[in-house]
Order: structure tokens, then sequence, then C-alpha cells
């Protein structure tokens, strides 16, 4: 499954970097929950494109939903205690304790809690077509993510880039982010369709 589970002149620079950081901790206290439309495009080492599309939910901390629609449907659930992987082609659903899993991981820039500084390294980027960036670089070794940029634009999550250690790039656009909508715990809840099978690990 594509990974969730995935951020001028030298004064010019220096405002919108300091702009992007503001803007993480903004989305990471004040966007308690969210919902909006995202477009991935992963970029393997052998320059091959995949492309999928779809929509999430979030309700901190960790929890979330987050649905591939195109060109497959696969979504992913996590309660705050469990992560589901649904496949709909497999009629297939792989359940696992969350536990620690979304530490040093874009889902915890995301969804996750507030301490960030504890899982990453900030550091200021430049700006580029009108989006502000910065890069969180995971402490932990334990990760399969070397980097993540992350931009901001007018003050809503625009887009991250997630840079693997065999070189391959996924980059997330987002669109139609509303922050802090309405949402029941069952949002994040996976109920199994008749017939599918539920692999517990």
């Amino acid at each position: 499954m594509a990974c969730l589970w995935a951020l001028s002149a030298a004064f010019a620079t220096g405002n919108a970097r300091a702009g992007a950081i503001d803007e993480l901790h903004t989305f990471v206290t004040q966007f308690q929950t969210a919902e909006g439309d995202f477009t991935q495009r992963v970029l393997s080492t052998n320059q091959k494109v995949t492309q999928s599309s779809g929509n999430f939910v979030f309700a901190r901390p960790g929890r979330f939903r987050w649905a591939y629609v195109k060109p497959y449907e696969q979504v992913l659930y996590a309660d705050g205690q469990t992560l589901t992987m649904y496949d709909k082609d497999l009629s297939q659903a792989t359940v696992r304790k969350l536990g620690d899993a979304l530490g040093s991981t874009p889902a915890a820039i995301l969804f996750g809690e507030t301490a960030l500084d504890r899982a990453f390294a900030l550091s200021d980027d430049a700006s580029q077509d009108g989006v502000d960036w910065l890069i969180a670089t995971p402490k932990s070794k334990d990760t399969s993510f070397t980097r993540i940029r992350i931009g901001f634009k007018g003050g809503a999550l625009a887009a991250m880039e997630l840079f693997d250690a065999l070189g391959q790039k996924t980059e997330l656009t987002f669109s139609n982010v509303v922050r802090n909508v309405a949402v029941t715990p069952d949002t994040f809840h996976f109920a199994a369709p008749k017939g599918v099978d539920v692999l517990t690990q």
C-alpha cells in the first residue's frame, strides 16, 4: 500500500522561512480536527511516476481516516489504538497496534500530538511559487524517511515531499482543507464488510 500511510532574495527568504515554521506549529496546535482532499505522486528511482488521489479526515492525537479513491480504493484507519489497512479489491484488511508507529513519520506531523521537536529537527527552507517551505528531519534512525519538506500557502497546509532512504520521492498536494470540523469516533473505526478477511498482526 502506498505509504500512509506521504514540506529570492535573502531578506524575503528569511521571512518566508520563519513563517513556514510558525505555520507548522499553528497547524499542529490549532487544527484539532480537519478534513480535505489530496493528490499523491510517487517518483521511483527509475523516474517512474505513480499517481493517486483521495480524501482524509483526522482528529488529534493519532486518529485519522486516509482514503485512496483513485485509481484503487484503499483506506487506512487509525483510532488511536490500532491501525487498519483495508484493500477493497483484495477484500482484505490488516490490523495492528498503533503503538509508537506515528513516531517520526509524516503522519506524526499531520495527525499526531504537538511535541514535534522531540521527533524532528526543523530547519528553514526557501519559498517557491508562493509556498513557504520547511524541512523536518527525523531524529530517530528507525524510520524509512530521511527528510520531509512541508509547504504552507496563505496559512493553509499546501504540500509535503517525502524522501526515503532508497531514493524514492513522494509528493502530496492538499486542497479543500477545512479545520476543526465535527467528527465522531466511528469515523476512524473500521467495520469490515461482509466477506472481507481481517488479519491481525
